[in-house]
């Protein structure tokens, strides 16, 4: 991969700062369901099944189960649907999915941990989820450090 045409130096910088977490993601989601809360930061633990490619979530932790932290706030709420920003606080296999899900309100259209009746009723074949910003955080001396001030912001909306 060579990113933005500037060489291999560039990429590597590109992909450490996704791998420190100085890349912040929000993610759109509209799932089923009314949240309890209007917002929260909420913390599981997830388990990979790698032969079935699915992840479970448990509320409490066990020997080899990964904690995660994601964070959600209600942006519209439209009949039983609810539009809402995601915030990765650790970023694994199928978290927003999985974890969602696990509270009670699937996204619309996930085959995977959706609800199947429910999709299949509304018509709804693709899951109800797009990154809709990125920003970056790069030290003054980076030659990226012209990308703190911007944020990129998709078109695609859910």
């Amino acid at each position: 991969m060579l990113a933005f045409g500037f060489g291999d130096n560039v990429e590597k910088e590109l992909l450490a700062a996704f791998r420190e977490k100085r890349a912040e993601k929000k993610y759109y989601a509209l799932c089923l369901g009314r949240f309890k809360e209007k917002s929260a930061l909420l913390s599981a633990y997830l388990q990979k099944d790698s032969e079935n490619a699915l992840v479970k979530i448990f509320d409490n932790a066990k020997t080899g189960l990964e904690k995660i932290i994601t964070e959600y706030a209600v942006i519209e709420e439209r009949g039983d649907l609810t539009k809402v920003e995601v915030t990765l606080h650790t970023g694994k296999t199928h978290q927003i999915r999985a974890h969602l899900a696990h509270i009670g309100c699937p996204i619309l259209g996930d085959m995977k941990y959706g609800d199947e009746t429910e999709n299949k009723k509304r018509g709804v074949a693709r899951q109800c989820l797009v990154a809709k910003h990125l920003s970056f955080s790069f030290s003054e001396g980076s030659r990226l450090a012209y990308l703190n001030e911007k944020r990129f912001v998709s078109r695609f909306d859910v």
